[in-house]
């Protein structure tokens, strides 16, 4: 996993932002413009896009754009790296409690 830190470190820097996590949250439903996507924020577009290019430049997020109209979709890959980090973290701890487990359970049994 070490190899993935500097990635991984740029994906939870995006996602620290709660409306950074907004957007990863609509796009889980499908792609979307980006004025689609910035319409319920109560902050101008060029505000909303530095989110998108924080978003983009962390591997997020893709952009395509049609004439006039930008679209983003979510990566799911780069979002598989979070649940991978999460996994091996969850690993680790479970190890930890059970282990904690066997020495209160083995105490216990001891007169």
């Amino acid at each position: 996993m070490e190899k993935y830190s500097a990635a991984l470190d740029d994906v939870f820097v995006a996602l620290a932002d709660p409306t950074r996590r907004q957007v990863i949250r609509r796009l889980g439903s499908g792609p979307a413009s980006v004025g689609e996507l910035a319409q319920p924020f109560p902050i101008t577009l060029p505000s909303f896009m530095k989110h998108v290019r924080t978003l983009e430049s962390s591997g997020l997020i893709r952009t395509r754009k049609s004439g006039r109209v930008r679209t983003c979709t979510l990566n799911h890959e780069r979002l598989a790296l979070v649940d991978d980090w999460l996994a091996e973290q969850r690993r680790l701890w479970e190890a930890r409690t059970d282990r904690l487990e066997q020495l209160v359970t083995h105490q216990e049994d001891t007169p």
